[in-house]
């Protein structure tokens, strides 16, 4: 298994550009978001019944699916996991207000649609293609990298 230090080492390859570096500040982030937000518009009406002691913002696939997320991360650091989790649930309490007032499939859809195509100018401008082409691990890397490369760093393997 890589080390977190090798991820970092390796995505940084194709995210060398000061554009595409920015970009990607603004477009990881909106992907993950609305991955939360499409994940969260399966119907879960059995798995509310069954977690019914949670509150209904949190009784939806996506709850199932960061628990994974949470154990990607924590195998590479628990500071990376504890940090991803946390701006997860922000996401998940953005995407349950959102659900409230507008269909949540179509805005996660738009969302995630207008952040690929930011991602992908910005390769273009890079002149390097994608990470996750190379191994799809990358897309849950991408995140990691973000906090790594603009926010002081991503923790430690403790």
């Amino acid at each position: 298994m890589k080390t977190l230090q090798q991820w970092m080492d390796e995505y940084a390859v194709s995210h060398q550009n000061e554009t595409n570096k920015k970009v990607h500040l603004i477009c990881v982030p909106l992907i993950f978001f609305s991955v939360i937000g499409l994940v969260m518009s399966i119907p879960h009406e059995w798995l509310s019944q069954q977690l019914n002691f949670l509150h209904p913002m949190t009784t939806t696939w996506a709850t199932i699916v960061l628990v994974f997320v949470f154990i990607f991360y924590a195998r590479l650091s628990f500071n990376l996991a504890v940090k991803i989790i946390l701006f997860a649930a922000v996401c998940v309490i953005i995407n349950y207000f959102i659900s409230t007032t507008f269909n949540l499939f179509y805005s996660s859809l738009a969302v995630f649609a207008v952040a690929w195509i930011g991602q992908f100018y910005g390769h273009k401008i890079e002149g390097k293609k994608p990470s996750f082409l190379h191994d799809i691990q990358f897309l849950l890397i991408g995140p990691a990298w973000i906090l790594h490369e603009f926010f002081g760093g991503t923790g430690s393997n403790k």
